[in-house]
This record gives C-alpha cells, structure tokens and sequence, in this order.
C-alpha cells in the first residue's frame, strides 16, 4: 500500500510505540487519527506532526467513544484505511492470590476488549472502501506464561486468537489482519516491567530492549504486499528475516 493520502487510525497514541508510529505514517504521508486517554500528550504530538492529524482524548474500553472517533475521522478524510490497535496496559503485575480482581479486568477491558472496539467500529467503514488493513499489537507472552503476568499472558493470547478470527471471517471481504509481536521496548511500560522485579523480563538491560521506531517501521512495513505472507497470523520483530525485509538491519 502506498498510505501517502490514506487514513491511519492509531490509538495508544500518546507515548511509545504508538507515537512513533504516528511520527512514521505522518513523515510518508497518511491522513491521521490518533487516540488516548491523554489529552495534553496528544496535542503535543498533533503540534510536532502538524496537519492532517486529528486528535480524539478516548479511552478504547468504551466502545461508543471509539466508534464516533472512527466515524468522525472517517467523515473528515472520506475513508479509513488502517487501524493499528495499539492501546495497552502491563498492569497488574502480580502473582494471582494477590492480583486484585477490579485491576485484572480493566487490563482485559483495554487490551481485549479495546481491539474488539476498534474493529468492530472501523469493519463498516473500510468496507464502504472495499477494505483495509487491521493491525494488532501483540507479544511474546501469547505464548509464554511468566510470573506475575496472568492478566497480561492471557490478554495477548486473546488477542492473537482475535486476530486469527478476524482474518477467517473479513478476507475475503478485503480486510487484511495481522498481529505485530515487537519484542521487548524501550518504552514506559519497560520501566513498569523493570520496577516489578517479578520475572525475568524485568531483570533485562536497558539497552536489551529495542527502541519505539523499530515496530513503528515495521508497522508501516505491514501495511504493504511484502506481508501479505503473514495475513493472519502474526510478524514477530525478533527474527533477524523481519528485521533485514523492514531495513531495520
């Protein structure tokens, strides 16, 4: 896909991987919606950005929040192209006896529930372009238990599941899905990992983790006929064969 005039709907959008990716869909041209809850760190980037970017302060756990984003975006550059669901939260890092049931379920609320929000708002509107791109962000611990991490392990084992669904039902419809798994970050989530001291992701280096733009790229990347080969299954940034095809090494 050339995404030069095409709308991009990020949400997750104030810091990290979803910033980044703003920053790489803005420098190649794309029609922007960004969304968080944060509306003070999203007007900071629309400012860095500049034009053709809507702001949308939108927590994803509220479906009617997100579809009038989504519709509201999709009226103000005539189409909706892609959606990166990105939004996502680590917390709570705890072991199970001691994790609080109020804290388990809004992590399910944004991170399972928040993709559902997303897709089913932006399906009825990609269709009415003959279809688009779906991305999500997903991890390694889909696949991995690790102490103090059940909310989160399961989450994105959902999501991945969700993926999976999504692709079976809408492609032939035109939808394209896929699932981005970026390996540990140099984010602010990292920093929550790090202070937990439970398990051993929060034991690695600093510089162990790759840096925000590296899976911003390659979301760009995934937007484009060289992925079509992962259509509903998931891209996973640790393996040197991603890295060399987005030109990250």
């Amino acid at each position: 896909m050339d995404i030069k005039g095409k709308t991009v709907v990020i949400t997750g959008a104030s810091r990290g991987i979803g910033a980044d990716a703003a920053r790489v869909f803005a420098a190649a041209g794309a029609n922007l919606a960004l969304l968080a809850r944060s509306a003070d760190s999203l007007a900071e980037l629309v400012e860095e950005i500049g034009e053709n970017t809507l702001a949308f302060a939108c927590d994803v756990s509220q479906p009617e929040a997100v579809a009038a984003a989504l519709q509201k975006t999709h009226e103000a550059f005539g189409s909706l192209d892609v959606l990166i669901n990105n939004a996502g939260v680590i917390q709570p890092i705890a072991r199970l006896e001691d994790a609080s049931p109020a804290e388990w379920g809004q992590l399910m609320d944004i991170n399972i529930k928040g993709v559902f929000n997303g897709i089913y708002a932006a399906l009825p509107l990609m269709k009415q372009g003959g279809g688009g791109t779906i991305i999500n962000i997903g991890s390694g611990a889909a696949y991995n238990a690790l102490e103090g991490w059940s909310a989160y392990c399961t989450s994105k084992a959902g999501v991945l599941m969700l993926t999976k669904c999504l692709h079976l039902e809408e492609a032939v419809n035109g939808i394209r899905v896929l699932s981005l798994s970026p390996g540990t970050v140099a984010t602010e989530m990292q920093r929550q990992i790090k202070s937990s001291g439970i398990n051993p992701v929060s034991q690695l280096a600093w510089e162990d983790h790759i840096p925000a733009d590296w899976p911003a790229k390659t979301l760009l990347w995934m937007c484009g006929d060289d992925a079509n080969e992962f259509l509903g299954d998931e891209v996973s940034l640790r393996l040197d064969l991603i890295r060399r095809r987005v030109g990250l090494i």
